[in-house]
């Protein structure tokens, strides 16, 4: 189900979005078209990477919900992206070290507005996302949020292996959920960290997960063998939190 508000159907739509500098999170365009505005649209969407896939008509006919769609749709982003350097900068202000919360292809938008919102509640400094084979921030994912996407910077980038060896260049360590990691208990989690979350059913993937420097996993009792993305990021979060808090008391 589409988000009415932040989704274009048709040419001029979509060609005005790129042109009034409107973020566009994933474009749709039907297979073997090019001719007309739709050369100066994938122009556009090639200049600012946007995620593009070509489709049947059949499959645009049925998104569209039946309106003339001329051969492109795309989705909007429901709030602004941000830089990473912009996260690091607010640490600095607050005189804290940089918390982050990668999230390597988190699908569902409800999990990465609950993501979000326990950043916020974790005093994470932000949320790093790759622009492909993920949620993007929807209105869902604004909605799952609860509000705390307007406090919460949330950054784009296209390769996440590539942005955490740059980051880790700045002193910041990048610890990965991993059922087969040592527990998070034995483990120092405070000073400049990122927490790394994978996809819902196949976890962190294999490079992101070999450029981390720390793999946790979260002791389990039950019967069953794993905890939902958003609820594993709330555990490994809090116990950056209880770490910090502490470091802060000694």
């Amino acid at each position: 189900m589409r988000d009415e508000q932040f989704t274009l159907i048709g040419r001029q739509p979509v060609l005005e979005a790129y042109r009034s500098g409107q973020t566009v999170d994933r474009l749709f365009v039907q297979e073997g078209l090019r001719e007309g505005t739709l050369s100066s649209i994938l122009r556009e969407a090639r200049r600012q990477s946007t995620p593009l896939d070509f489709v049947k008509r059949s499959r645009l006919d049925e998104m569209s919900g039946g309106e003339n769609h001329q051969g492109v749709m795309a989705y909007l982003a429901a709030y602004r992206y941000y830089e990473i350097s912009d996260m690091l900068s607010d640490a600095r202000e607050k005189g804290e070290d940089p918390f982050l919360i990668f999230l390597d292809g988190i699908e569902d938008p409800h999990n990465l507005g609950a993501i979000i919102r326990t950043a916020n509640l974790a005093g994470a400094h932000g949320v790093v996302i790759p622009k492909r084979r993920a949620a993007g921030l929807t209105a869902s994912a604004a909605k799952a949020s609860a509000g705390a996407l307007n406090y919460t910077k949330v950054a784009k980038v296209t390769n996440l292996s590539k942005t955490i060896e740059e980051l880790k260049k700045e002193g910041i360590w990048f610890l990965c959920a991993d059922m087969e990691g040592e527990s998070m208990y034995q483990q120092r989690l405070t000073g400049p960290i990122a927490l790394v979350i994978g996809n819902e059913g196949e976890g962190v993937s294999r490079l992101v997960r070999e450029s981390c420097d720390m793999r946790a996993s979260i002791p389990m009792k039950g019967e069953i063998d794993s905890l939902n993305a958003s609820v594993a990021c709330g555990v490994l979060a809090y116990e950056i939190v209880r770490q910090r808090l502490s470091a802060e008391r000694r």
